[in-house]
């Protein structure tokens, strides 16, 4: 009998290697990180201005109020291109942090939402300018009251105008 034609047992094989075996069928399969999916936004974030709002009724907002919202782009110099509308209605949880990790946000415009609502640490009134995390935030009234206010489109365009300089 030579070395190379040895049978051995599975016992005597398990008995030998039994501190260097693995059961590949007892082992459970590395468990994936789930992917992070991106936010649902309309525009191109171009300039990494992020508009938020809060709608149920629409993905993003109703024709009415969007094309109010065009109409303040347009007056801010600044087209669907250059923003990002996300509605938290119909994203994932929103935080400021993911905000500033997805969507480069340097400027981040609140229509009817509050500070808590993105998990900021801290809250502040509406229609003043807050700097934060390398940040510009201006928060204001829903954009359906702000149309309907012509005291709320003052205090918004005043916001707005020492925002983007104008």
């Amino acid at each position: 009998m030579s070395l190379d034609n040895i049978e051995l047992t599975p016992f005597l094989v398990q008995e030998l290697f039994k501190n260097s075996l693995v059961e590949l069928y007892d082992v459970e399969p590395e468990k994936k990180p789930k992917p992070i999916l991106p936010f649902n936004v309309l525009g191109n974030n171009r300039k990494r201005v992020i508009i938020i709002v809060e709608n149920d009724e629409a993905a993003y907002l109703p024709d009415i109020e969007l094309n109010f919202l065009l109409g303040i782009l347009s007056a801010c110099k600044l087209t669907m291109e250059d923003v990002a509308i996300l509605n938290i209605k119909k994203n994932k949880p929103v935080s400021y942090k993911a905000i500033e990790l997805e969507l480069k946000a340097e400027k981040i415009i609140l229509f009817g939402v509050g500070a808590v609502q993105i998990e900021l640490p801290f809250e502040f009134p509406q229609y003043q300018i807050q700097q934060y995390n390398n940040q510009t935030y201006v928060s204001a009234a829903m954009l359906s009251q702000v149309q309907d206010d012509k005291t709320e489109k003052t205090k918004l365009w005043n916001c707005l105008r020492q925002v983007f300089s104008l």
